[in-house]
């Protein structure tokens, strides 16, 4: 095969022969050839980076169908050995995102990225990020403390003390935030951070919770009477009627307008409400029934004709 330099000798004296001025046109041809000398160099390395390219992509969508099944795995393990919800939602989001880390660190090494470029590259990164983001470090921190001293678990019922607090029923405990899920069924994402440095009210930590209604009876009634009612009451309700050693019923204070009536009970946590509202109910009804006014409040207005 001629070399570039005779291909263009031969076109040049073509050109003379005919009586053509041709050194632009050799030039330019020359450069033409130039130009696919170095195509067909380059080309082996470039069709060997693209199939790098499609390797990876192949590589990456395999490596993620596979980390899926890893945290499957883990998550099915850790159920299994009755490990608490929060940790199992938090184990697998971490290592979730440590598989996908390492599986982007072989991808760009088997481009042909050195491992001490990668290496070096997410050290500066790292730093970046964690000076950048150092609310979600401390939401990170937060999660863990949650998962250490569990003041709550998944399926509790919490109330966050804040000014700007709120509550709910806890639905997910993730490597930076929980999920509440309110009475209403509204979604409410609390950072960790927020949670472990807050007063945590946690409702439903315990089986019972301690009942108090409080209701007002006219001066005129008979209190005896008013508290027989609610020791029946009491007695006879299916959520409280095994409490018979701490249930009582008292008379709180002599108001300006009323007789305070209060009792306390033992009722199971998960009746807690329930039971709050049909006490309230059977109160109303029995006082009714047996001639005991609840008093309210009244204006009594005189008019006084002039003189």
């Amino acid at each position: 095969m001629d070399t570039l330099s005779e291909t263009a000798d031969k076109v040049d004296q073509s050109l003379q022969n005919m009586g053509i001025d041709g050194t632009s046109v050799k030039q330019s041809i020359r450069d033409f050839l130039d130009f696919k000398e170095y195509l067909a160099e380059q080309l082996p390395a470039f069709t060997g980076f693209c199939i790098k390219v499609v390797l990876s992509i192949i590589v990456f969508f395999v490596g993620r169908k596979i980390i899926r099944w890893i945290v499957s795995i883990m998550r099915r393990s850790m159920e299994r050995a009755n490990v608490d919800a929060g940790v199992v939602q938090f184990i697998s989001s971490a290592g979730k995102a440590i598989l996908y880390t390492l599986l982007i660190f072989n991808i760009a090494i088997s481009l042909g990225v050195k491992e001490s470029s990668v290496a070096a590259l997410l050290g500066t990164a790292g730093v970046t990020v964690g000076l950048a983001l150092q609310g979600g470090l401390a939401n990170l921190a937060g999660g863990v403390l949650l998962l250490m001293f569990k003041p709550f678990v998944v399926g509790d019922y919490i109330i966050q003390d804040q000014a700007n607090g709120c509550e709910g029923t806890v639905s997910k405990i993730e490597i930076c935030y929980t999920t509440l899920l309110s009475i209403d069924n509204k979604k409410i994402v609390v950072p960790n951070g927020t949670l472990s440095n807050s007063m945590i009210i946690n409702v439903t930590a315990k089986e019972n919770r301690k009942l108090e209604i409080k209701v007002g009876i006219s001066y005129e009634a008979d209190i005896r009477k008013a508290k027989k009612i609610l020791e029946d009451i009491l007695k006879a309700d299916p959520d409280t009627k095994s409490d018979n050693a701490e249930m009582v019923v008292f008379v709180d204070e002599l108001g300006e307008s009323a007789v305070i009536m209060g009792l306390r009970v033992w009722v199971p946590t998960e009746a807690y409400w329930a039971t709050k509202w049909r006490l309230n109910q059977r109160i109303k009804e029995e006082f009714d029934a047996n001639g005991i006014a609840i008093p309210y409040n009244q204006l009594e207005v005189y008019v006084h004709p002039r003189k």
